[in-house]
């Protein structure tokens, strides 16, 4: 569903991402691991269409998605969950929904039950000021205003970060939930024990590429690659 063709990222004259080839396979859960520093989230803003790549190809459905703006990429399905901070929170939970719809046209309520069967608590704070709820309510109003765009493939980045184990673990269920409604999902975590538990595929990166790729059940068995890349 989505092949990135040795792609680079660069930051003037810093190199971030390095001739990366990955692919993710319509349906599936793929990790994409790696410590702070190592490329992760350029990976992503490439795809999104928010950082340009120096070189390579992005395809999404065989189609080449590098040299049109980002708009045009959440038409076409392709839809990026940054961090939680970025949520609005001068704004209700309600609105942040809505915003997340524009691309749309038609009525929003039948996505809204949908995505209140994943979030139930989203319903009950439907009109509380966003800059109120907590941290994993935060997180979880992220990713529901990104499914307001109806993706066909999500890209989450750091989904887990700053929440607590049992929030993590309703999280990543969360995220299967959505996997199980037909929505292809990329995740970029640095909770790699929990990333690894959901994903089929995953990619661990170091210095902007790609060092190891695998089966995500065969990586969690692999206490070298645990701790050796992904922090122990």
């Amino acid at each position: 569903m989505l092949e990135l063709k040795n792609v680079t990222v660069k930051y003037g004259p810093v190199v971030a991402v390095r001739d990366l080839s990955l692919l993710v396979k319509e349906g599936s859960i793929t990790a994409l691991l790696g410590a702070n520093g190592s490329g992760k989230t350029s990976v992503l803003m490439a795809i999104a269409g928010l950082n340009r790549i120096s070189s390579g190809q992005i395809l999404f459905n065989e189609e080449r998605i590098d040299l049109i703006p980002a708009y045009e990429i959440v038409r076409r399905g392709l839809v990026l969950c940054p961090d939680s901070k970025l949520i609005f929170q001068n704004m209700t939970v309600f609105e942040n929904l809505k915003v997340g719809a524009y691309t749309r046209k038609g009525d929003i309520k039948k996505d809204l039950e949908d995505i209140f069967s994943i979030f139930p608590r989203l319903k009950e704070r439907l009109k509380q000021l966003s800059g109120t709820l907590s941290g994993g309510e935060r997180q979880m109003l992220a990713i529901a205003r990104a499914l307001m765009a109806k993706p066909r493939f999500l890209m989450l980045d750091e989904p887990s970060m700053g929440l607590a184990p049992n929030l993590v673990r309703e999280m990543m269920k969360a995220i299967q939930m959505i996997n199980r409604t037909g929505v292809t999902i990329l995740l970029v975590e640095q909770n790699a024990y929990s990333a690894l538990k959901v994903a089929h595929y995953a990619y661990v990166l170091q210095t902007g590429r790609i060092v190891i790729q695998s089966v995500a059940e065969e990586l969690l068995k692999d206490r070298k690659i645990i701790e050796g890349y992904l922090g122990g």
